[in-house]
């Protein structure tokens, strides 16, 4: 007889390799991303806009006897909640440098060069129209790739484009993330304060430490970790840098093989047959205790760094990535004056180096590193599927909002300048790579 299942039954049912679930996740992250984008900029164009302005700037404290952390939620949001982003950021760089599509060279080399000039190249062609003036400051904005966006514009595509475009922009992301983590830590720091910067380094070798003693539980990481956070604040440097700093030092080893995982659930659920039910409901004492201990060697096989990425990315996703669009996207938009706010060099700046500079940077060097036989085209990829991915990679969205808030900080004309230009750039190079890829790049494959 053939058991039947409600749909929620066959999503719990179904098994999905690690690399599916981040992807998943990934589109997830994208369409709430997408929802909150609008919820913000209808609530910053509405007549409780005000309202809406005053709440994320309302402060709110945490005092112990003399000590005080004062902030606003903005601030909580941008140096609090998004260091658990950066921590999942940093937990799938160290994912992909060890176990993914980074782990081996010969397949990451063309996803590390096309990273690379599609940072450099809009940063150039953003420094060439800024040159001189005050917002040169804000040369790394045009430098990222939303990792969520991009993911949701090829996953939309479906089995239009190969699974292995698919890793190939994801392994490029990873590697702009990294970048972007690097430019933040390097040039968007106003002021260094080396005790407290001793401190925070003092906090990660205590997590190196615990790693290497090999401790697997979660709770000595997590306080050594907020505690790190704290220091970097205080240190000057941005503290989010402190999520990816802690991630480096999660145990990413499992505490036995996958072997002897094998070997001893065998034993154990041959000893669990030999036992009978007490009952067609109830197990036998005994084998509840098989079960446990097999599923005790079953957490010991995974390992902390994959149990956080796989439990954090729900929270991030419905919690983490909607707080910050909603505090960061929403400006109020003036349509009368919006082509005298995009052609500001700013503005412009940023689009030609989401649009044009991505393409130049990701496809230009592709196609450079495949002609000198440097790196190899993705299997069962094509040129055009590149260009179109090119296109994605200029969807910056997330990490630009965030460099530009820390590039122009207290500039709010800037900001605003800054702003218009990432969600022009980002909508024409989503809306434009989609279409290359569903209706060019998909016939040149067949």
């Amino acid at each position: 007889m053939k058991k039947l299942y409600a749909p929620w039954e066959r999503v719990f049912k179904k098994i999905a390799t690690p690399f599916e679930e981040f992807i998943h996740a990934q589109t997830t992250t994208g369409l709430i991303l997408m929802i909150m984008t609008v919820v913000a900029l209808v609530l910053a164009n509405s007549p409780i806009s005000e309202a809406y302005e005053h709440f994320f700037h309302a402060y709110i404290n945490i005092e112990v006897s003399s000590w005080k952390l004062s902030h606003s939620i903005h601030h909580w949001i941008n140096d609090g909640l998004m260091a658990i982003f950066f921590f999942i950021i940093g937990l799938e760089i160290k994912r992909e440098i060890t176990v993914g599509e980074l782990s081996d060279m010969k397949v990451a080399i063309l996803p590390i060069l096309a990273a690379i000039g599609g940072m450099l190249v809009p940063a150039l062609i953003y420094l060439n129209i800024n040159a001189g003036a005050e917002g040169a400051k804000g040369w790394g904005i045009p430098m990222a790739t939303d990792i969520a966006f991009a993911i949701s514009a090829l996953v939309l595509l479906g089995k239009r484009v190969p699974t292995s475009l698919v890793t190939f922009l994801v392994a490029l992301a990873i590697v702009d993330d990294l970048g972007a983590v690097v430019v933040i830590a390097l040039f968007y720091t106003n002021e260094i304060h080396m005790l407290w910067l001793a401190l925070a380094l003092g906090a990660f070798f205590v997590m190196i430490a615990l790693n290497r003693f090999g401790i697997h539980a979660v709770l000595p990481y997590l306080i050594v970790g907020i505690i790190m956070w704290y220091f970097m604040l205080e240190s000057g440097v941005h503290a989010t840098i402190a999520g990816v700093i802690a991630a480096m030092a999660i145990p990413s080893k499992p505490k036995y093989s996958p072997i002897a995982l094998t070997e001893h659930t065998c034993k154990l659920l041959s000893e669990y047959d030999k036992y009978p039910v007490a009952t067609d409901h109830m197990m036998h004492e005994r084998q509840k205790a098989i079960l446990q201990n097999i599923k005790d060697t079953i957490d010991a096989v995974g390992t902390p760094a994959s149990r956080l990425e796989h439990g954090l990315h729900l929270p991030v996703s419905l919690l983490v990535i909607p707080l910050f669009a909603l505090a960061n996207t929403g400006i109020a938009i003036d349509f009368s004056s919006i082509n005298e706010s995009i052609m500001q060099p700013i503005s412009l700046g940023i689009i030609l180096g989401l649009v044009a500079g991505k393409v130049l940077g990701i496809f230009g060097i592709s196609w450079l590193a495949i002609k000198f036989g440097i790196a190899s085209l993705p299997q069962n990829t094509t040129m055009s599927q590149i260009f179109g991915v090119s296109f994605l990679g200029g969807i910056g969205f997330t990490m630009s909002i965030f460099v530009a808030d820390l590039a122009f900080a207290g500039n709010s004309e800037f900001i605003f300048q800054a702003k218009i230009g990432i969600l022009a750039a980002s909508l024409f190079a989503g809306i434009f790579g989609f279409i290359w890829l569903r209706y060019i790049a998909s016939s040149s494959n067949k």
